[in-house]
């Protein structure tokens, strides 16, 4: 079992990240210490978790005990909505950098297709509760965020919650410098994403899976909506394995050669998502966790879905 991913760039990413969204400041420099000691060597961030301030504390503490090197670590980013206009996009990635106390990113991501409003509010909202957007387009972005990478600034870029017809008319921009190195999706045995990791998969896009285990703690979580983690037939599998539920709905991406990111500010729990390399599902086992599909979104960003670069609504 590979534990990289290869970008087109010739990187080699982390099979195994850790995720640090929602992961309170107050304890995210311990998760993130712990997950470096434990073995992690990727660290997914973003501007809009408000936390990268402490990741980068931990990074750098660690670092100057010795435990790892900057370039053993692959630091992944986002650019957020509010800045997808051209002219702010170099000055997101500073604020990132400088929070991060890093002179570069492994990977920067477009977080969302869809640019809202610039200002002082991460999510600005009309009278009606829904994103004012920006005139932005995430193709003008996309130039921007090539100047990054000429810039030194950023080793890979890519793009996050893009639907394939918005990729493609990335793939099909005038003087394309850089394709997209990576696609970040939410993805769990309730919503597999096959055919959209099949395209990224075909224009040699690796695809990195978020909310693998279904986002139990999002903050919009409804008390009816599906358990992915309780599932019988998640359970039943990791019996066999003599596993846990998380270490099964781990393994699966990785199997699908996706990148995976759990998010966990638990130190046993940080430890036992890391334990996943020593055992491998059938095929069979993967097919039954594949059958459990039902299109089902822990983010549907239901904040944007009126705005025009909204990317759920085509099938993929």
């Amino acid at each position: 079992m590979a534990t990289y991913v290869i970008l087109n760039t010739g990187a080699k990413m982390p099979i195994l990240g850790l995720g640090t969204w929602k992961s309170p400041k107050n304890k995210v420099k311990e998760a993130v210490k712990k997950a470096i000691d434990v073995g992690y060597r990727h660290i997914d961030c973003a501007y809009v978790y408000e936390n990268e301030n402490e990741v980068g504390e931990a990074i750098d503490e660690k670092i100057k005990e010795g435990v790892v090197k900057r370039e053993d670590l692959f630091i992944v980013s986002k650019l957020w909505c509010t800045f997808l206009e051209k002219p702010l996009v170099r000055k997101a990635c500073q604020l990132s950098l400088s929070a991060l106390k890093l002179d570069y990113l492994d990977l920067y991501l477009i977080h969302w297709p869809a640019g809202l409003k610039a200002g002082d509010k991460d999510l600005p909202l009309d009278e009606r509760g829904l994103a004012i957007p920006s005139d932005a387009d995430y193709v003008d972005t996309w130039e921007a965020m090539e100047e990054l990478v000429d810039a030194g600034m950023v080793k890979a870029i890519g793009i996050s919650n893009f639907n394939h017809e918005q990729i493609e008319r990335i793939l099909n921009k005038p003087g394309l410098k850089y394709k997209p190195a990576n696609n970040q999706i939410e993805c769990h045995p309730y919503l597999t994403q096959e055919k959209l990791i099949e395209y990224c998969h075909s224009k040699d896009i690796s695809v990195t899976a978020y909310s693998p285990l279904g986002s139990v703690d999002r903050p919009w979580a409804k008390p009816d909506e599906p358990s992915v983690l309780e599932n019988p037939k998640v359970k039943a599998i990791a019996e066999k394995h003599k596993k846990t539920p998380a270490q099964v709905l781990l393994r699966f991406p990785m199997q699908r050669h996706l990148a995976v990111i759990p998010k966990s500010i638990t130190p046993a729990r940080i430890e036992e998502n890391f334990k996943v390399f020593d055992f491998e599902l059938t095929k069979e086992e993967t097919d039954t966790i594949l059958s459990l599909n039902m299109n089902w979104r822990a983010c549907p960003n239901q904040w944007s879905v009126e705005h025009k670069h909204y990317p759920f609504n085509i099938e993929f």
